[in-house]
């Protein structure tokens, strides 16, 4: 039988990049999946054409009421959500001297107030039907490295301390919470808009910062996230799961 089979799944930002993997990966398991977009919509049209039984859901995490209506749409077309992906966020680079009061209020609207309006909003589903959520942290929340990140980093270790909170609050419903935190993987998050000669400057970059000397795709941090959904991870709660190569530059090999 299918890990998943028949569970209802909700990943943020799965129209692309980490998300399309997960939801690939769960659906393949027999998992119907809720594709949530906010402005790609034909990547998510073209995901839902190529998973059987899933749905595609607009909205913008970072604002609470399009959160609410999107769950309620789940509801009306699926039914019960089962398991919880928060994958959508932003990767914003700048140092203090490019301090700018909106460009750090976007990226703490989207990372972290993005999964905890989505908590707030499937909170009631996931009590119902002892499910699990699934946080995606980085590595850069646990360790420090990469220049520029530093606000980046903040809003990711506050995911690890959200999802070790969640845990606690939803014991007594039985709904299992864990973290994903990945290191530096390939996808349009990274590689988005830059040359064919600059991709490959940074996978050689990280490539010589990691104990495996290689650099992530998508699929493993997918295969994590099945882990985490599945029966194989059911005496874990409340953990950060560091996926990340074993980089030599960030001490992330433990919380």
């Amino acid at each position: 039988m299918a890990k998943l089979e028949n569970k209802i799944v909700l990943i943020t930002g799965s129209s692309r990049g980490l998300g399309n993997a997960i939801a690939r990966k769960f659906s393949a398991e027999g998992a119907r999946i809720a594709i949530n977009y906010n402005r790609d919509r034909e990547s998510a049209e073209k995901l839902r054409n190529e998973l059987p039984g899933s749905e595609i859901f607009q909205a913008d995490v970072s604002d609470h009421a399009s959160v609410a209506r999107m769950v309620k749409d789940i509801h009306s077309k699926m039914g019960t959500i089962d398991i919880l992906v928060n994958n959508a966020g932003i990767l914003s680079t700048f140092s203090w001297d490019e301090f700018d009061d909106d460009r750090v209020r976007k990226i703490f609207d989207i990372n972290l107030m993005g999964p905890i309006y989505t908590v707030k909003e499937c909170m009631d589903d996931l009590k119902k039907s002892h499910g699990i959520i699934i946080n995606m942290a980085s590595n850069a929340g646990v360790g420090t490295a990469a220049r520029g990140t530093t606000f980046y980093s903040i809003t990711k270790a506050a995911i690890a301390m959200l999802t070790k909170r969640l845990a606690f609050d939803l014991m007594d419903w039985h709904v299992r919470v864990n973290a994903i935190a990945p290191g530096w993987i390939e996808s349009d998050m990274t590689l988005g808009g830059k040359s064919q000669e600059d991709a490959e400057k940074l996978r050689q970059s990280f490539r010589s910062k990691t104990e495996l000397n290689m650099t992530g795709k998508p699929e493993n941090i997918a295969d994590a996230a099945l882990f985490l959904a599945s029966r194989e991870s059911e005496y874990m709660d409340g953990q950060v799961l560091v996926v990340d190569g074993g980089r030599i530059d960030n001490l992330t090999h433990g919380l």
